[in-house]
């Protein structure tokens, strides 16, 4: 009753004309942004930040609008990887092994529009599991004191990343450049500057939406300038769109099961999308075995990616919004507005700022249905912005970026430091080094910090405290797993992979 009660709450804020209105616009920025190869919901929604706040949008309108861009970039990242063979974004990779080979044997649209259908049942039944979990986790988050808080953001250090990244050195290294980058500024306790270099502009640390938006956005701006400046076009054409009642009925069994494992996946801090989508594939690929035709086809091969992907989305919302730690690199970057608005993330948040969280759950589950309407009838529009030159779309990315910066903060030194922070994520992308614990050390630095002094006054000084409660000592324990988990769970995954290709 009480979820009843909260969600009537949330659709009396989501069903306000203005409210509607963002949440549309943003499911049609999102869904250009993930079909143009290369952007992804973290580049959207990272764009998108500065603009969000030099329009003054309070803290439910601007997150209305950024969750819709990144439920709109997790449903386009499948249209230009079943039109071009080229992923929207990472969790869009497994879409190409059989959205392709059907949109190269004459069935783009079917592909397009099944592909849609899985995305909406995934990330639907993701937002209802959201609004069921979320409370729940958050009451179990009233127990945490400093020694289990340290050790949560420890074990969001040591995941996110290790699933991306080949190498858990360098996702370690990342996280390490964070952590170093949040310590820049006055100590809180003492107040002498650290790391300053005696520039008074560092004085009060470095703003992550400045790093957000150059890590992401400018970094990719070099990225195409090394390309050369290469355009993009359709590489198969969709003719007529239809809607394969008989396939998409067949698929419902594989896209239940993919939305359970990829909610799954999106809940555990780390694992994210990515894992998400390849996890519901090999499984859907398993159950069917070899006459299932995995990688030559099917709409099986398709749906199964799709709806884990969308689910992963919106599973990585539940520990962002219960316990402050983010569980993807997009949410990341919504938990750095959440900080900006004041708003402090965590079990207290339900009750405090409620209109907030069930605004949010409301205008999601809006959005899904808005953004199936946009993705089947309308998937013809989105088509042909795949056509834009990249010559004419990235530089408008760059002037948007750097006039939403410096509309927000007014300093040109801002301005220096997006471009230095798009030279330090141009170098970690060539290093191989992944820039979301970078981001992530920026992001929870402070706090991580905070949670670790005040462990150690309550204690005395004595580091065995970290150890005091079941809770965090699960949570190290797993810290050290999930770091080293990944560098098994690849070989062993990776093998089947190998051997179908």
């Amino acid at each position: 009753m009480d979820i009843l009660a909260n969600l009537s709450l949330g659709f009396g804020i989501a069903l306000s004309p203005y409210t509607l209105m963002l949440a549309v616009i943003g499911c049609f920025i999102g869904t250009i942004v993930g079909a143009l190869p290369g952007l992804g919901p973290s580049n959207g929604v990272a764009i998108m930040i500065p603009l969000t706040f030099s329009l003054g949008l309070d803290a439910v309108a601007a997150l209305v609008l950024l969750t819709s861009i990144y439920y709109g970039a997790m449903y386009g990242g499948r249209i230009s990887s079943i039109l071009l063979n080229i992923p929207g974004d990472e969790p869009a990779l497994m879409t190409t092994l059989d959205g392709y080979p059907m949109a190269k044997a004459g069935r783009a649209g079917d592909a397009l529009v099944i592909s849609g259908f899985a995305s909406f049942i995934g990330a639907f039944l993701a937002t209802i599991g959201l609004m069921v979990l979320a409370p729940l986790l958050s009451r179990v988050a009233y127990q945490f004191g400093p020694a289990e808080y340290f050790a949560l953001y420890l074990l969001a250090f040591s995941t996110l990343g290790g699933i991306s990244s080949n190498n858990q050195a360098k996702a370690a290294l990342a996280s390490c450049i964070g952590l170093m980058i949040a310590m820049i500024g006055l100590d809180p306790n003492s107040g002498l500057p650290r790391m300053t270099g005696g520039n008074l502009h560092l004085y009060d640390g470095v703003d992550f939406l400045v790093a957000i938006v150059g890590l992401f956005a400018v970094s990719e701006i070099f990225f195409f300038i090394e390309s050369h400046g290469k355009s993009s076009a359709v590489g198969i054409k969709v003719d007529k769109v239809t809607v394969p009642w008989a396939e998409i009925w067949s698929t419902r069994w594989t896209m239940l099961r993919s939305s359970a494992l990829g909610f799954f996946a999106g809940v555990l801090p780390g694992a994210g999308a990515s894992l998400g989508s390849f996890m519901t594939y090999m499984m859907e690929k398993s159950i069917a075995g070899e006459k299932g035709g995995f990688g030559t086809g099917v709409a099986k091969g398709v749906a199964a990616p799709e709806a884990g992907n969308n689910a992963a989305a919106g599973g990585a919302l539940v520990p962002m919004l219960t316990l402050g730690v983010p569980g993807s690199g997009t949410t990341a970057v919504l938990l750095a507005v959440l900080v900006t608005l004041n708003i402090t993330p965590g079990p207290m948040l339900f009750t405090e700022r409620p209109e907030v969280v069930w605004g949010l759950i409301a205008s999601l589950l809006i959005a899904n249905f808005v953004l199936l309407a946009m993705n089947v009838p309308m998937v013809k529009i989105f088509v042909k912005i795949l056509s834009v030159p990249p010559a004419l779309l990235l530089p408008g990315v760059t002037m948007v970026s750097f006039v939403g910066i410096y509309s927000l903060t007014g300093s040109y030194f801002d301005l220096l430091l997006v471009v230095a922070f798009g030279v330090l994520g141009y170098v970690l992308r060539k290093l191989d080094i992944p820039t979301v614990p970078v981001i992530l050390g920026i992001l929870l630095g402070h706090q991580m910090e905070k949670q670790l002094r005040d462990a150690m006054v309550l204690s005395d000084g004595e580091w065995q405290y970290l150890f005091s409660s079941g809770i965090s000592t699960g949570l190290i324990i797993a810290s050290i797993l999930g770091f080293l988990a990944p560098i098994f769970l690849r070989r062993i995954l990776t093998k089947p992979q190998a051997v179908s290709d």
